[in-house]
């Protein structure tokens, strides 16, 4: 018999609040992947990390556009996307790519760190949650939020509260019938019923911004 992937934590956030549990009901099954992160690699970090830069404020269809020349420029004789080749770019090759300046400093600034091994993007699954979230915003251009993106999607931490993400300030607005959208501090209350899940919870958060 094989048991759903986020079947413990589907039962506790159904146990801990009605309004979560009927949530549950109508988007169904959390399709949040999980990932075994001792085999996400350095690599993909790396990768997810440009593609994170890159996309600040702009729609999928522009940053896509950009990060596929980006990565055409930094790519190696195996199709590998390279810091070092990036930094040996001068910035107007980047910057003809479609970065703008900021962007093009912290493209620059990551690849410096990587290349330097400033950056412990191979043991990044060996810290904890605050120390991965430390080490990567040293990364000029990279914030908090997306760190803790990098904790849900790519090294499948259960317990994160992105207090800054819009679409989870919407969410608990909308589960809990708030009149504005809550402060991190009435989230993190809000969502302690939801602990050791609150990253799963806010999967569902998403869900129902998407709800007509």
């Amino acid at each position: 018999m094989t048991i759903a992937p986020h079947a413990a934590a589907l039962a506790h956030l159904r146990a801990a609040d009605a309004r979560m549990a009927a949530l549950i009901d109508r988007a169904g099954p959390c399709r949040l992947a999980l990932h075994d992160p001792e085999q996400v690699r350095a690599q993909q970090h790396f990768e997810g990390l440009v593609s994170a830069i890159v996309s600040q404020q702009l729609s999928s269809k522009a940053a896509g556009t950009i990060l596929g020349r980006v990565r055409a420029l930094g790519l190696d004789e195996s199709g590998t996307l390279r810091p070092a080749i990036l930094l040996s770019l001068p910035e107007e090759k980047l910057r003809g790519a479609g970065l703008s300046g900021a962007k093009t400093r912290y493209v620059r600034d990551l690849c410096d760190k990587v290349a330097e091994s400033a950056l412990p993007l191979d043991r990044l699954h060996e810290l904890d949650d605050e120390a991965v979230i430390e080490a990567l915003t040293a990364v000029k251009g990279v914030g908090r939020w997306t760190a803790e993106m990098v904790l849900i999607f790519r090294l499948g931490r259960q317990d994160v509260l992105p207090v800054d993400d819009l679409g989870v300030q919407k969410g608990f607005q909308k589960l809990f019938g708030l009149r504005k959208l809550p402060a991190a501090e009435r989230m993190v209350k809000l969502s302690r019923p939801f602990r050791p899940y609150r990253s799963v919870a806010c999967w569902y958060l998403w869900r129902l911004n998407e709800e007509r």
